[in-house]
């Protein structure tokens, strides 16, 4: 995944009202319980029907590095689906959302002005529009490219523009992300 779809998910996490179950036997079955059986946790992790039976009876209790990676990935996906979806929801009809970045920003303006792209720290709300777009493509499976193009949108018109009362006809280019945080 992308830097502002792991960014998305860790927003997510953050609204947890519980922990993750920490062993790999009881992520083994919280995952198993989730799709419903054992080889479709298997298929779903890359190993074998007979290891996800070893992992549920504690025969194995320490997967390998990349097992034990993608064990916590999956279940930390399906973890409290009913709290994620309320925070979204929140976020996307009334709070919005807050992006913390440093990134170039180049633009496209009028001849007279500085259009050079530059580093820039930015910590910027932006409304619940734009979180319900930013929302439903990552849900639909975006491509980071959109998902970078919904905040540079947002940033284009709440930052740079303020909301349309300068800058008018400035397009906004988001490149070079240093780092991105997501929170809502």
């Amino acid at each position: 995944m992308g830097i502002l779809a792991d960014s998305l998910d860790k927003a997510d996490a953050a609204h947890f009202t519980r922990p993750l179950p920490k062993s790999a036997q009881k992520q083994m079955q919280y995952l198993v319980k989730q799709t419903k059986g054992t080889q479709a946790a298997a298929d779903l992790l890359g190993v074998t029907q007979r290891t996800v039976e070893r992992y549920l009876t504690g025969q194995f209790k320490q997967p390998r590095r990349d097992l034990a990676e993608r064990l916590a990935d999956e279940v930390r996906k399906r973890w409290q689906p009913r709290v994620r979806e309320r925070a979204k929801k929140q976020a996307a009809t009334t709070g919005g959302i807050v992006i913390d970045t440093r990134a170039r920003f180049g633009f496209t303006a009028a001849p007279g002005t500085t259009d050079d792209p530059r580093l820039r720290p930015i910590t910027q709300g932006l409304p619940p529009a734009y979180a319900a777009r930013l929302f439903d493509a990552h849900a639909a499976g975006a491509a980071e490219q959109q998902l970078q193009e919904i905040v540079a949108e947002g940033l284009q018109e709440i930052y740079f523009k303020d909301r349309g009362r300068r800058a008018h006809g400035l397009l906004v280019d988001f490149t070079d992300i240093d780092y991105l945080d997501v929170d809502y």
